[in-house]
């Protein structure tokens, strides 16, 4: 899979060999304004409030041979709808939105096959394991000339200050359970620390609480370096670390101390790491466009160390009941049968306003 664009409000780019770590020595579609791609995926984040009018959040539209457009947008209704326009045929759906107290910032992630005649319209919070997905009936090709309106702005396009970024994929891509680590970051094993890219099915890691356990598989995944996907650097030697690393905003954190036990109750809590960036201990990492991210599948969704702190491992709860969503995972590759029951987290996690709090009492 290649990832072929990117955008967001202070950059857009698209490149048919692919983007940064992405890139291939041939380009994936022939440079042509008429070029279709059959299949592909488009994934945006966007912040999403229930109290704002409807508005059109990302679309293009053309009109040179015949009318063509493809558009998402709020409506009044609560959902995310889709509408495409293509040759006279007119694909439409529509994703509900349920409230939370979290965050408002929702992943949209639209996949076809125009050859098949099938797509699919998959909606996600950031950094939770539930997701809403609707089947997409006949969903229409898009040519090389409505992706680069589409992504580039080259035309009649609309880009709403509320996304946060779009990419653009030749493939399929999946969603659900994401991985968060650099290939590069050192796990505690029994024989010391070895790095997450180095290890693999049957090895076996040191976690907090549950002693040595077995690595049941260990997931990668290429994804855009903005949003939700966007490095954070925790620093040493804060958190405990002996060097710094590198995670996504949804890594958890297990902290502790004195202020966690009198504020939440609990000997220790979760923290996402985008609640943590602070400046000091944990600051936004620059990055390129397209990075790497693995993570380690433990039978009980243990904490892992990783460089001296200790960090939750892949959370898929009981995906492996239901294909459809393990279908559309980055574990569909994977014998069901190896793929264990993850129990809700046994630890608080914090909320954004919650991990402030906690943050202003451990500074006082």
């Amino acid at each position: 899979m290649t990832w072929l664009a990117l955008s967001d409000h202070t950059d857009c780019r698209l490149s048919l060999r692919g983007l940064g770590a992405d890139k291939r020595a041939k380009p994936a579609l022939k440079d042509d304004p008429n070029t279709l791609l059959m299949r592909g995926t488009l994934m945006f984040e966007t912040r999403y409030a229930f109290d704002a009018d409807p508005q059109v959040l990302i679309s293009h539209k053309s009109t040179d041979h015949g009318l063509r457009s493809l558009t998402f947008q709020t409506t009044a209704s609560g959902s995310i709808a889709m509408v495409q326009v293509r040759d006279g045929k007119i694909v439409h759906a529509a994703l509900p939105v349920q409230r939370a107290a979290d965050t408002d910032v929702v992943r949209v992630t639209y996949s076809w096959d125009a050859a098949a005649g099938a797509g699919r319209i998959t909606l996600e919070r950031p950094g939770e394991t539930a997701l809403t997905s609707v089947n997409v009936a006949n969903p229409q090709p898009l040519s090389l000339n409505d992706l680069r309106v589409l992504m580039l702005g080259q035309g009649d396009h609309t880009f709403a200050p509320d996304i946060v970024f779009a990419a653009l994929s030749d493939q399929i891509e999946p969603v659900g359970p994401m991985s968060s680590l650099l290939p590069n970051t050192p796990v505690a094993t029994p024989w010391g620390y070895k790095t997450v890219s180095n290890l693999q099915r049957g090895d076996t890691v040191m976690t907090v609480g549950a002693g040595v356990v077995p690595i049941l598989h260990r997931l990668s995944r290429k994804v855009p370096a903005r949003g939700s996907f966007a490095p954070i650097r925790l620093r040493a030697p804060y958190f405990n670390l002996h060097q710094d690393i590198i995670v996504t905003g949804d890594q958890r954190v297990l902290v502790d101390g004195p202020e966690v036990e009198f504020l939440f109750g609990e000997n220790a809590v979760l923290v996402p790491a985008r609640h943590l960036v602070n400046g000091f201990s944990a600051v936004k990492e620059t990055a390129g466009t397209i990075l790497r991210y693995t993570q380690l599948l433990l039978p009980a969704h243990e904490t892992i160390l990783a460089a001296g702190t200790a960090l939750e491992s892949l959370y898929i709860g009981q995906i492996h009941r239901d294909k459809t969503v393990l279908q559309a995972s980055m574990l569909h590759h994977l014998d069901q049968a190896t793929l264990p029951d993850h129990p809700a987290p046994t630890h608080q996690v914090l909320n954004w306003s919650e991990a402030v709090h906690l943050a202003c009492q451990r500074a006082a």
